[in-house]
């Protein structure tokens, strides 16, 4: 499950090197560390990131807490998305992890100034690669706000189809936001027409 692989963006910047959990053609993924945590605060701290989760921006040390629970969290698996030249642009977690149902979910953010360029579908569809292809999952869903445009977008170019509308299930900025509900299936998966992980 785990390819020893290293994307190096800059030879003579050793904290640029880091080892990969799993590899797709245009994104790696890095297991999560300690040490991420204070970037994983800045994203999160931005506020149009804030509002598309619809979070509420927390401290870095309750940032950090966060992570090392997450990191000793047998039924999630988080993970920095990294471009080719080491970058990190965001982060991407497969959580609530069931293998006697062989169901979890999806978790996606990317930093601001990292979207558009199509590293959440290449981020996801490694994920989803990672969990049907290593992993006992027969199914994944994931929830974001209806208004999030860019996240729809995203679930359904990596294969996820909407399957309902948690109504008002998210208080932000005051207001009740309804949820779209989607979901993947194992079948669905080994129909879409797409080069895998580790075709790449």
């Amino acid at each position: 499950m785990t390819e020893e692989t290293r994307i190096s963006g800059n030879e003579h910047d050793a904290e640029a090197d880091r080892e990969l959990s799993w590899r797709a053609k245009s994104v790696g993924l890095a297991a999560l560390d300690l040490d991420d945590a204070e970037l994983l605060h800045g994203w999160r701290s931005d506020p149009e990131t804030a509002h598309q989760l619809g979070i509420w921006p927390c401290s870095l040390t309750a940032m950090r807490e966060r992570v090392e629970r997450d990191i000793d969290d047998d039924e999630r698996d988080d993970f920095l998305i990294l471009i080719p030249d080491s970058t990190p642009v965001g982060h991407v977690a497969l959580t609530g992890q069931d293998m006697v149902n062989g169901a979890a979910q999806v978790e996606l953010m990317l930093a601001a100034q990292h979207r558009g360029h199509g590293h959440g579908t290449a981020a996801l569809d490694a994920l989803v690669d990672l969990a049907f292809g290593e992993l006992p999952m027969y199914r994944l869903t994931a929830e974001t706000h209806m208004d999030n445009a860019a996240a729809l977008a995203v679930l359904a170019k990596s294969g996820f189809v909407q399957e309902g509308i948690n109504r008002a299930a998210c208080l932000h900025r005051g207001r009740r936001h309804d949820l779209a509900v989607f979901s993947l299936l194992r079948p669905e998966w080994e129909e879409l027409n797409r080069p895998r992980a580790w075709d790449s």
